[in-house]
This record gives structure tokens, sequence and C-alpha cells, in this order.
């Protein structure tokens, strides 16, 4: 097979997945038993898995292919000036996507089979997960933006539908109908952004939407419009990778199974924002004050989160909100111009944050499916195994060297003060120990002192060999991967390298020196880089023996707090919630009510109700003058009409 097939293939598989499973799951309806879970499985997991092979396969031709491979299947549709072309590019940035996305994936695949076994919609779940992961790869693969928009809504489509898998439970409804709504709001940002941009091309004779010709006319970009449009995708960007104010959506969508949670927010959806902008890469360089920007909403982000994790007793909210976090960080870099800093640290987080998902979900499968923190505790002993990858999980995301947070963490605080940044650095190491104690905070909670349930806790026991296996590769990937994103003082980042044809060069400061002057530099260069990192390893280790005082040595609960102003705000999310529900659910329903009742019940619907049997009788008044009985009177109308019609033809004939 031609390598440029397979770059169609890669999300026609999980695609072609989904549509066999649910072909053999109507076919078999009316049956009294359905389709084998085995089969399901079986099915459900060939596509990402075959996938993952053919990104792979692509992956490593891509040296002798610097220029990357294009398949374009048939044309989507043509209006006026515009062709596009349902086309597909697998280059150095969308390949390190597609390979996290199918591997993650996939291992989420195989840890579904365990966890959801039991479950009714066991189908029906796989279906909309297979399609799910087709969508992401769209997305990730597109060549055009309206290609890429036809992903980016086939994600949020399927999130909907997963979050809202138990949609029999109006609360988990809701939560699906809330994360639909918000990314429709990113959305009107997204197509603005996409309209602009093409109307600005356009008027310099670039009639299209193709992302490679668009970057080869990049220098047609003024800083105004450049501005404008990045500021209309980030609004775009903000609602899908749950960035403040458009992040309330994503804690909520914890309603669905907890294997989705993993897949959402590890290496799929909330990660699309930061491709997008990584991207569009050459829009952003054009647009300065649109980086700085982005980098100050995503450190406002990281914060905010974190001080909110901080306050949460579900194990599943506490790692929502670290993703949010870790989503704030990543934007840090991308506004700050490094791109390939904020993939590297999309790809470590893809690892230890699924890692954590699913050991909380085999932590919540063990307690069958509590996940209140306060009637944890003591699990170490009955899950020694999923305490143990949840221990790496946990200090990777705290950024304790040698594994990956550590690498990918450090880069960003670098980046932030070499722009002279200096109080997004303060706010990313703060925010940065504040990830650290909230983390151990959990583990701690769950793992550690005494059993707080004593009925959960004797029923309590590790899942089957199909939900560790994936939790034993996330854990050697979150030791491992950041290897490819060394620091330059350790001999440089191999992904950065890699990257450097899409995502441009770094700045080098040492560039221009030679003999003595790069020596000294270059140690002094590497000497701060090591400073930083100390720094940083400071910051997460005092905040991780902080949280090891406060919850094991001196046995606090998740409520042992002192109730104070400022905690009260973290815990009610600083508001966002509140104010949202004041302004626009509750606001919204008064102001439909009244238009409702006002204007279309009162005026409309009951003015014609009862407006047209009022006209009805008036008019029957009126006809009934003429209907008295009289055969005089009705002689007499005869004649007149009769008259009238002979002078009209008389008129009508000139005579």
């Amino acid at each position: 097979m031609k390598e440029h097939l397979l770059v169609s293939l890669i999300p026609a598989l999980p695609l072609v997945g989904a549509l066999l499973l649910g072909i053999m799951t109507l076919l078999r309806a009316n049956q009294p038993r359905g389709v084998s879970n085995g089969l399901v499985s079986f099915v459900a997991l060939c596509g990402p898995v075959l996938a993952f092979a053919a990104a792979l396969k692509l992956f490593l031709g891509l040296d002798a292919h610097p220029s990357g491979y294009i398949h374009e299947p048939f044309t989507w549709f043509a209006v006026g000036n515009l062709d596009v072309p349902m086309s597909f590019y697998f280059d150095r940035l969308s390949g390190v996507m597609a390979l996290i996305v199918t591997f993650i994936g996939s291992l989420i695949h195989l840890y579904s089979i365990g966890y959801m076994g039991h479950e009714r919609g066991f189908n029906r779940f796989f279906v909309y997960l297979n399609l799910f992961l087709s969508a992401m790869l769209v997305l990730v693969l597109a060549k055009s933006l309206p290609v890429l928009f036809l992903g980016w809504e086939g994600v949020g489509a399927c999130s909907f539908l997963l979050v809202g898998y138990y949609f029999g439970d109006t609360e988990k409804a809701q939560a699906a109908n809330k994360a639909f709504i918000v990314n429709r709001v990113g959305d009107w940002g997204f197509i603005l952004g996409l309209l602009v941009l093409f109307g600005f091309m356009g008027s310099h004779g670039v009639w299209t939407l193709d992302m490679l010709t668009l970057k080869s006319h990049a220098a047609l970009l003024t800083p105004a419009v450049a501005t404008t449009v990045a500021l209309l995708l980030f609004v775009g960007a903000s609602a899908k990778s749950a960035q403040i104010p458009l992040h309330v959506w994503l804690a909520d969508a914890m309603a669905g199974p907890t294997p989705v949670s993993a897949l959402i927010h590890a290496a799929t959806m909330v990660t699309a924002g930061i491709y997008l902008l990584v991207r569009l890469s050459f829009v952003m360089d054009a647009a300065p004050a649109a980086g700085y920007t982005v980098a100050t909403i995503g450190v406002l982000t990281a914060f905010v989160a974190a001080t909110i994790a901080v306050t949460q007793t579900n194990i599943k909210k506490v790692l929502a909100y670290s993703t949010v976090s870790q989503l704030g960080f990543m934007f840090a870099a991308v506004g700050a111009g490094a791109y390939a800093v904020g993939i590297f640290h999309l790809m470590t987080h893809a690892f230890f944050k699924a890692l954590l998902f699913l050991g909380a979900g085999a932590v919540i499968h063990a307690m069958h499916h509590e996940e209140d923190m306060s009637r944890f505790g003591g699990l170490r002993s009955r899950l020694p195994f999923t305490a143990a990858v949840m221990l790496v999980g946990c200090l990777a995301i705290a950024g304790i060297p040698p594994l990956s947070g550590f690498f990918s963490k450090d880069a960003i605080l670098y980046v932030q003060w070499e722009r002279g940044w200096h109080v997004h650095y303060v706010a990313l190491l703060l925010t940065s120990g504040l990830t650290a104690f909230y983390m151990f905070r959990m583990y701690f909670l769950t793992f550690a002192g005494e059993a707080r349930d004593e009925e959960l806790d004797r029923h309590a026991h590790e899942g089957p060999a199909v939900m560790n296996l994936p939790l034993l590769v996330l854990a050697v990937g979150s030791v491992v991967a950041g290897l490819v994103g060394l620091p330059a003082a350790m001999g440089g980042s191999s992904l950065a390298a890699w990257l450097e044809p899409v995502c441009g060069a770094p700045v080098d400061h040492l560039a221009g020196l030679t003999g003595d002057a790069l020596k000294q530099a270059t140690f002094i260069a590497h000497s701060h880089e090591y400073l930083f990192m100390a720094f940083a390893i400071i910051a997460s280790g005092a905040a991780i023996i902080a949280a090891y005082y406060r919850y094991v040595l001196m046995g606090k609960t998740p409520f042992d707090v002192p109730r104070n102003l400022i905690l009260a705000v973290f815990a009610r999310k600083w508001g966002f919630d509140d104010l949202y529900q004041l302004l626009f659910v509750r606001g919204s329903i008064q102001l439909i009510g009244w238009g409702l009742d006002r204007v279309c019940d009162r005026f409309f619907i009951d003015g014609v109700v009862n407006g047209l049997p009022s006209l009805y009788t008036r008019m029957a008044g009126a006809a009934r003058v003429l209907q008295t009985g009289a055969a005089r009177l009705y002689a007499y109308v005869m004649v007149l009409g009769a008259t009238l019609l002979f002078y009209f033809l008389l008129a009508r004939f000139g005579v």
C-alpha cells in the first residue's frame, strides 16, 4: 500500500469500527441475546490499534519524506472561489499528535473492556468511543481549516454523547448539555476567525483555507489582522481546552464514565486548542500582543484551577481541575512562542494524566463506584499495584525528577523567565507547588492512613489484568517520556529539533559567540537552567512535605480545613459557576419566560385564540343585517345588482 493512502486510513479505521459495531448492534437488537462482549471488544480495539500501527509506519518514514505525506481522497465541496478537498496531511507535528492520540486511545480502549464489562450499554459505549477517536484524528490530520473544523465539531458532538452516557441521570445529562453549549460559544470565535482570515487573504488573491498555502503567504498578514484572527481563534481554543472564562464545563464532564474522562482529558479533545494554535503558529508569530494575551490567560487559568483543586473531595474533580491547570501551562508556553515546549508538555501530560485517571478509575471500580475521598483511606494494602502506579503519576505531574513532568514543566517555567515575563514565572512556580500539594493530598487521602469506611474497604480489590496492563504501560511512559525533551544543559531537546521545520527554531541567545566568550556564556546559561530546576524542585518538594505532614502525620481529612474567606472562594470555584448560573441560566429563564408569557402566550397565542371568535362574531353581526327574511328587500337588492352589472357591461364594451 502506498504511504499516502495510510494518511486517510488512520482516521478511517476507528470510523469503520464504529460503523461495524453500530450495524452489529442493530442487527441483533430484536434477538434474545445481543452481540457478545468479546466480539464488541475485538472490533472496538482493532480500529485504534491499527490506526496506531499506520501512524507509526508513516512516522518512521518521515526522515525520508521531510515534506510529509498528503492524501486528498475526494472533494468535499466547492463554492465560488473556494475549493475544499477532504485533505489529510501527515507531517512532523501531526505525526506526533497522531501517535499520542492513537497510542493513548488504544490503551484506554483496552482498559474500558474491563471497566465497562458489566455496563448495560457496552456496545453503545464503544461506538461512541471509536467515533470520538476518529473525529480527533480528522482534526489532527486535517490539511485545511474546514476539515479541521469538521473534526473539531465531531469531537464536540461525541463528547456530548460520552459525557451524557448515563442519560437517565438528570445531573449527568445536564453536564453533557453544559459541555456542548460552552463549546458552541468557542465555535463562534473559531468561525469568525476563520472568516476574517479567509476574507483578508482572499482580498490579496489567496482564495483558500489550506493551511500550508496560508503559511506560505503569511507575509501578507498585517499585525492588526493577525491579532484579530489569533484572538478569535483563541476564543475557540479556550472553550475546547477549558481556559478562563470558558473552563466551567470540564469539571462537570466527569459525569461520564472514567475511561471517557481519561480520553478527553489526557490526549484528545482538550488538547485540540493547543494543537490549533501551534498549527497556525504563523498567525501567532505575526501577533505578539495576542501571544502575550494567550500566555496571560494560560497562567491565570493554571493558578485558579490549582487553587480550586486544593479544596475538592471528589477524586475525579481533583484530576479535572488538574487538567485545566496543566492546559494553562501549555497555553503559557504557546503564548511565549515556545510551540515545541507546549507540545512537549502535551505529550508528557497525556501519559501521566491518562495514568492518573485510569488509576482513579481502578480505585472507583474497587470501591463500588464511590468517588468521595472522605470515604477512602488505607487502600495501599488492598490495592498495592494501583497505589504504586498512582504514585508514579503523582510524582510526574508534581514535577519531581527524573520523571517526565519535571522536564516539560521546567521548560515552560524557564521560557517565561527568558521572555522577561517574570510575573508569569512566579505565578507558574507557585502553581507548580500547588499542583504537588493537591496531587499528594489526593494520594495520601486515598492510599495512606487508616480506612475511613470499613464496609467499602473490606471488598476493595485490584482490577483485572485488562485494566492493569494499560496502567503499567502508562507508568513506564510517565517515567521515560521526558527524555525526548531534555534541557540544553543536559544535551538539548530532540523533540524540539524534530519539530523545528514546523514550529520554528527556538531563540538562540548564544548565536554569534565563539571561543572563550561562547564557553563562558554557555556555562552561565547552563548554570541558570540548573538554578531554575532547583527552584522548581524545592517548590514541589516543599508542597509534598506539607501534604504529608497534614494528611499523614496529622491524619487530617478532606474537611479538616480552616473556615476562612479565601478557602471559601476556592471551594466555590471562584464564583464562576454561580455567576454564570445567575446571568445566563436564571437570567435566560427569566427573560425567555417573560418573553414567552407576555409576548408569545398573551399577545400572539391568546390574541389569536380569543381574537378570532370575536372577529367572527362581529362579521356575523354585520352580515345578519342583510338577512332580514323580507322578500321585498331581497328583490330590491337583486334589481340593484342586475342594474350595476348591466352598466358595467356597457362600460366594458364601450356601448
